[in-house]
């Protein structure tokens, strides 16, 4: 099993910054391809960014391409998302998924999941 905790998320103006950390627990992380999806109110779950194992391959929504950035830290079971420049349509609950697979933008390819951390951006 793998516990995942989300932090970081907050209220923040349009062109902010913030940085989401997502940090594992119950075993080593390193075997765990990780991702990030968000869920804004009254919509479905979709795909933000995923890492795969090692770190060395990235992906992104176009939605989120050149502001985001994913990585990790497999030293410290953790991984992380920049966000830049931050836009309102960007507000959602932001959730970290692990799951033994190559990188997918697929949630239900992903067995473990945190919580989730909101992240408002006002106007």
């Amino acid at each position: 099993q793998v516990q995942l905790v989300e932090s970081g998320g907050g209220l923040v103006q349009a062109g902010d910054s913030l940085r989401l950390s997502c940090v594992a627990s119950g075993r080593s992380f390193s075997p765990y391809s990780t991702a990030w999806f968000r869920q804004a109110p009254g919509k479905e779950r979709e795909f933000v960014t995923g890492i795969s194992r090692g770190g060395s391959s990235t992906y992104y929504a176009d939605s989120v391409k050149g502001r985001f950035t994913i990585s990790r830290d497999n030293a410290k079971n953790t991984v992380y998302l920049q966000m830049n420049s931050l836009k309102p349509e960007d507000t959602a609950v932001y959730y970290c998924a692990a799951g033994r697979i190559f990188t997918s933008a697929r949630a239900s390819e992903y067995n473990y999941w945190g919580q989730g951390t909101q992240v408002t951006v006002s106007s």
